[in-house]
This record gives C-alpha cells, structure tokens and sequence, in this order.
C-alpha cells in the first residue's frame, strides 16, 4: 500500500496573503504620501472653501427672470434646495449607486473594477467633482494617472470632510460642463429646454444626466440618437434602483427628448442690444467700484448679479412686435425696390453709392481682419469683389449663398431698420429696449447709438412751451396761412417760410388740429412767439441730451437725436410735467449676495402739471383725427400696415413723425403708465420708400407701437393702464373746444351789443 503525501500549502497561504496586505499597504503608503503633498501641491484649506469658478455675472429683470449673462463660461450655480429630486435621484442612481454609503471613495466600485475590467467606473461622484475641481486633465502615462486618482482620492476625502452630501451634489451639477454654452446645470437647463432647473420634468432630467457620461459624445444637437438611448439608460438604472416603477420607466422611454434650444450666447436670446449697452456701462463701472482689496471685478467670472429694469414680458412682446410689422413691411420694401436701377438707393448719384459702399466696407470685420493681416488695398479689393459662400440673414432664417463681400453688404443695405424704447414714466424705468432688427448680423443700436432727424415728433415740445409760457389753449385759433421768419430776427442766414405738406392752406385752425394734421405754419407761428431759445431750453430740461442751435428750424424737427432721448422727454408729459431721468440698473450684487450699489434716478419739474396735461389733450388730438386715428377706426387699409385694426379706445397721446424723402417714421405713444416711442428707416438716409404712403411714420413705426401695446394690454399681469390722463384739480387753460367756441361766440356778440350801445349813446 503506498502511502500518500501530504501537500503543504502554508507557504502558499503566506504568500497570498502578503501580496494582499503589501498591496494595501503600499496603497495606503502612496495615499498617505499623496496627503503630504509629495506628488504635488494639494488644495488647502481656503481653496476648499472657495474652490476657483468661473461665474457668470447674470442680468435679471424686474420680473425675477434672468434675460442673459457676462462670462467666459456660462454658469450660474444654484443650490441643492433649487435641484429637483428627480434629478438628484437619477444622478445618484446612474454614477454613484452608493454615494450615501461611501465617504469618498467606494471601494467595492474600486474593486469590482480592479477585478472585473469593464464592468464600470470607479470613481465616485465626489471623485469626479474632485477632478474637475484641482487636477488636470487624465494623463494617458500609467504611472502619472496613479499619482493623479490617488490625489483625487485624498480632495475628495477632504470635500466629504468640508461639505454635506446635498452640497457635493449641488457643487458637481454646477462645475460640469454640458457644451453649447452650458455650463453648469442651470444653464444646461435653460439652453436645452428653457426651463429653471426646479421645473425639469423626469425624463428632461433623465437626459442630462446621460450626458454627465461624456458630453461630447452625448451632444443631443449633434447626436440626438444616441442620447435618446443612454437617456434611457438612466431610466432603467432609476428603475433598478427603486426611484421609479416599471411603468413609469416604460412610459418615459417612449417620450422624444423634447428640446427647447434656447442659445445665451451675446447675440441670441432676449434685449441683446439692452445687454450690449450694459456690458459697456459695467466695463466703466468697474473701475470706479473696485473690491475692498483694490482688484477690479471681472463682469465675466465674479458672478455678479445685475437688476434691471426691464420687464421680460414686455420686451418679449417688443420683440415680437418688430418682427412681425418689419418681416411684413420689408417685402413691400423689397418689391419695390425691383423696380429701382439704383437699388435701395434714391436721389444720390453712382459715386455716392460707391462711397457709402467703400465706407461699409471699411467698417466691416472682413475688413479690419484683413488689414490686422496685413494684406494690401489690392489684395484686399479683389477679395472683396470675389465670391465666396456666406451665411446671410432673412426674415425666414438664415440662408446659406454664395455672394461677393461687396454683393453682401448691398444685399444688407436692402434691409430696413428700427428700434424701440418703453417707459415708465414715473419711475424713469426703461421697461423694453429693441435696437435693432437682429443682433447677430445687424450691431448699431437704434435706441441709444443712432441719432436720426426726429422731424415732427418735436412739435410738442413747440406747443408744450407756448402752454407754459403763455397759457395757450388747445382752442385757441391761429391762421392757416405762409408765414415768414426774417433772418435778421434770430440771427439766420436766410428769411424762413416752411410749407405746409401738400401745399395745403386757408382758415384758421384751433392748435388741436394743427397739432393732428401737424400744420408747419402754425408751428411756425408759435415758435416764433414763444422763440427758439425757449423751446430748446424746455426740449433739454425735459430729456434731450444732444446740443443743438436753438433756431427757428427745429419747430419742425430738423435736429438729430436718439430714440432714447426722445421717449425720456415725452415721459416728462405724461408724469405731470416732472422729469425722471431714464434708468436701465436699480442695483448691483457680489455673488454673495451682498449690495455694492443702489441706484436712484434724478428728478426734477420741468414745466406744470397743467400744462402737462393740457399738451397730453392736445396729442390725443393726434390719435383722435390726426394721422394716428388708425389706432382707433377700422376702415380698409392696405396690408403694408401690419396687425391692422388695432381698435384702441383707451385714452392714447402721441405723435407721428416723417422727415424730409419719408427717410425716418417715427411714432411716439404714451398711456398714463407707458411711454413707447419707434423710429424706422434705412441704415443710410438716401434708403427709404419711394412714395409718402408706405414712408410715413404712421405706415413705418406705428403698427410695431400698436402690435406692442396690444400684446401688453393682454397679458392682464402688467396691470397697464387704460385710464384717462389724470386731470388736475382747478384746470384754468380751457380744453372744452365747443365750449370755448360759444363762450368766444357770446363774448364776440357781447361785444358787438356794446359797442352798439355806445354809438346808439353817442
């Protein structure tokens, strides 16, 4: 019998087991020198606390809604209490099953990945925010990428340390970078569906945690597909971990993504001219409000908080408004032009043309890139005459074509432009500001950089004066006749006769109606009797900043000012006669919270309440027989006046506004708690209608006004009034045209009896 040998395993036990241990004790060594800093320079303490971000500076309206943001990237953190639970659940259940266990690191993820290769990460989600706080990209050489996940391990042993769960989470959504612009999850949520982060639905949720996976891979723009699929990925992981019931998860899985792209970049989303003009203000602002240790705020990454004083309601409707009357007028701008051999071009010759097209060329980033280039005239030239593909603007898009630099800036030229501005007049608040037709393809600001002739929209100011100054009535009757200034009077080259439009004279007419057919000669008349100087003096105290000669021509607007500067002066007559300076910021914020600055308009009585409100009686005129009656009445009309009939019948004071060739329509319009003005024209004044029907300011800028208000007047949360202008108590300047005429009849026959009666005594 032989007799079996005993195998004796001990020394492979030992051996097993010092492997083991050796590896953890290896592992624990190189952690524990990866603490001390031995591979490089660990985040203390401070950078904990206040880990580096790049933070937007946001602008928020009066209404609480953020309408844009300074940064390099675009985030706005929020805190856990804002996040959804769904969107909680479904990050926990998709990159960290056992984050709530775990105190950094979990080592059976560590494990599980170490022995099974490609069953999953390792890394938790205080790892990941780890890395994408303090360490650098991934090294691809093994032994640097050892040394950098020891480290993450350590930042995130010290983030569980410093930082709740519910922080964690809320700091990772925050710092990750979700592409087009969202950064962070706010803004991811925003971009992709237009919502705050409290208001995603699962499913919305569901998606952009998919993308935490790899957002360059998981791009729903680009890759719409596949991230459906890994969408419902997190959809069955949220089952597996019990956050929702099988149904719930086979109903979602069916729903399409369900974007909303909502871009934020500088050109896209609401007030971009309103935003350009802020980002100029705050450039200048910070220099005069430096931090208390001496550094600038940087707009771009300090996170400030901007409130505004527009109203995203309002300027959503503004928006609107000029889209849907300039899409509309633009294609009888366009057919007309067919029929024009120097298009969009009139009254100037071929060598004008040539040099207003030089001169855009030269003002064209092509252009000044070129040139930075260092390129030639010549070179310059033919590159300028050469065609080449573009993306080009229209009101249907835009379109991809193929077109010479110099072909696309006449093509440009074609468009025509306009601007709007609203007001609170009390307050001095600008509610909307629309300066132009599109941002992108279109900068200059028709609000506060384009100063264009205003024509007769500054007649009330003429009529405004001769009330203040001499108690004029809306009544009172002046003759329809020519009539002269003598250049010596007011120190004029020439003796000044204006001319009515359409050569029309004869009567007499009270200043209501003058106002409303906006008759030159009895404007004339009035400047002349209240003079120039007087009026100029009224204009600037009301609101207009631009310096100008104080000469009997700009009775009938022959002065260049902003749109800006006009809608501020008319909201001194709708506010009593007191003028409140336009404000655009009521307060500045650190990120923190805490207030750097308030902002308090400047106010002041320009002219008397009555007289106020007798010019407001006056410019009802204009909306009541005037050239702004379209506002009121319904008769045919032809379809270039868009959203027509508008059908008012609250009280409205305006004024219209045509210059010289129909170049500029302007409308001003005001209600007791709003004033809104509009200028429309071409980028040059030689581009404008050929004829005075589509060129006027009621046809140009008066069915954007009533698109506008219409839109505010139905939106019942803007509380805009309808009222009548308030009347002041003890009213001593008659506006009761019937009664003034009897009265004036009775004094006349009275005066007729006495006169009687003396010569029959005699």
């Amino acid at each position: 019998m032989t007799k079996k040998k005993t195998m004796n395993f001990t020394k492979y036990i030992k051996w097993f087991w010092g492997i083991v241990l050796g590896g953890l004790f290896s592992l624990c060594f190189v952690f524990l020198l990866a603490s001390w800093g031995l591979f490089g320079t660990l985040p203390t303490f401070e950078e904990l606390e206040n880990p580096e971000n790049n933070l937007a500076t946001e602008i928020i309206s009066s209404d609480g809604k953020t309408i844009g943001k300074y940064a390099h990237e675009n985030r706005t953190p929020v805190h856990y209490k804002d996040l959804p639970q769904n969107l909680v659940k479904a990050l926990v259940a998709t990159e960290d099953e056992r984050f709530y266990e775990h105190s950094g690191i979990d080592f059976r993820g560590t494990a599980r990945a170490v022995l099974k290769p490609g069953s999953g990460g390792a890394s938790t989600i205080t790892q990941q925010l780890a890395k994408m706080l303090f360490t650098k990209r991934a090294s691809k050489n093994i032994v640097l990428r050892v040394v950098q996940k020891m480290k993450e391990w350590v930042v995130a042993v010290k983030l569980e340390r410093q930082y709740t769960k519910n922080e964690i989470l809320a700091m990772y959504l925050n710092k990750y970078d979700f592409l087009n612009q969202a950064v962070g999850i706010r803004s991811a949520a925003r971009i992709y569906f237009g919502k705050e982060p409290n208001q995603l639905d699962l499913h919305e949720s569901a998606m952009l945690v998919g993308m935490l996976k790899n957002s360059s891979l998981f791009n729903p723009l680009r890759r719409e597909k596949r991230v459906f699929n890994r969408r419902n990925v997190v959809l069955k992981q949220m089952f597996r971990n019990d956050y929702i019931s099988e149904k719930q998860k086979d109903s979602l899985q069916v729903l399409e993504l369900g974007l909303n792209y909502t871009p934020e970049s500088h050109s896209d989303g609401l007030a971009t001219y309103f935003r350009e003009y802020t980002r100029s203000f705050l450039k200048g602002w910070v220099k005069n409000n430096p931090k208390p240790s001496g550094e600038l705020y940087d707009i771009y990454r300090d996170g400030l908080k901007i409130y505004v004083t527009i109203d995203s309601r309002m300027q959503k409707y503004a928006e609107e408004a000029m889209t849907e009357h300039m899409s509309n007028l633009q294609k009888y701008f366009f057919e007309e032009q067919k029929r024009n051999r120097t298009a969009p071009f009139y009254d100037i010759d071929k060598s004008e043309i040539r040099k207003i097209l030089v001169r855009a060329k030269k003002n064209s980033d092509r252009y000044k890139k070129m040139k930075a280039a260092g390129k030639s005239d010549k070179e310059i030239e033919k590159a300028f005459q050469t065609k080449t593909d573009m993306r080009v603007f229209t009101w249907k898009g835009d379109r991809d074509t193929v077109m010479s630099p110099y072909d696309s800036i006449r093509y440009y030229k074609h468009f025509l432009r306009s601007g709007l501005a609203s007001i609170e007049p009390q307050t001095g608040h600008i509610k909307a500001w629309v300066g132009g037709i599109n941002n992108k393809h279109f900068k200059y600001d028709a609000v506060k950089q384009q100063k264009r002739q205003v024509g007769s929209t500054f007649k009330p100011f003429v009529y405004a004066t001769a009330i203040n100054q001499l108690k004029r009535s809306p009544c009172d009757k002046l003759p329809n006749t020519p009539y002269t200034i003598p250049k010596e009077k007011y120190g004029m080259q020439d003796d000044w006769t204006p001319r009515n439009v359409g050569e029309k004279y004869g009567g007499e007419l009270t200043l209501k109606e003058a106002l409303a057919g906006s008759v030159n000669v009895i404007t004339a008349r009035l400047i002349d009797d209240v003079s120039p100087v007087n009026v100029a003096r009224l204009a600037k105290s009301a609101g207009v900043e631009t310096e100008f000669k104080a000469n009997p021509s700009i009775a009938l607007g022959a002065i260049d000012l902003t749109l800006l500067e006009m809608t501020s002066a008319y909201s001194t007559f709708a506010n009593k006669g007191m003028r409140v300076s336009p404000m655009f910021i009521t307060q500045i914020e650190d990120k923190n919270g805490t207030v750097l600055e308030t902002f308090v308009p400047e106010t002041k009585e320009v002219l008397s309440e009555e007289s106020a409100y007798v010019i407001l009686n006056l410019m009802e005129g204009v909306t009541q027989s005037g050239s702004g009656l379209r506002l009121r009445t319904y008769y045919p009309r032809p379809k270039f006046v868009t959203g027509y009939p508008y059908k008012f019948s609250n009280a409205i004071a305006g004024k219209t506004g045509t210059t010289q060739n129909h170049t500029d329509g302007w409308f001003m319009g005001m209600v007791p708690n709003l004033m809104t003005g509009v200028w429309t024209g071409g980028e040059d004044r030689s581009i404008h209608f050929a004829g005075i029907a589509k060129g006027q300011g009621a046809a140009m800028s008066l069915p954007t006004w009533a698109i506008f208000m219409r839109k505010c007047y139905e939106d019942k949360t803007l509380n805009i009034s309808k009222e009548p202008f308030e009347k002041p108590e003890n009213l001593s300047i008659n506006i009761d045209c019937e009664k003034h005429e009897e009265e004036s009849k009775k004094n006349k026959d009275g005066d007729q009896k006495e006169e009687q009666k003396e010569e029959d005594d005699f």
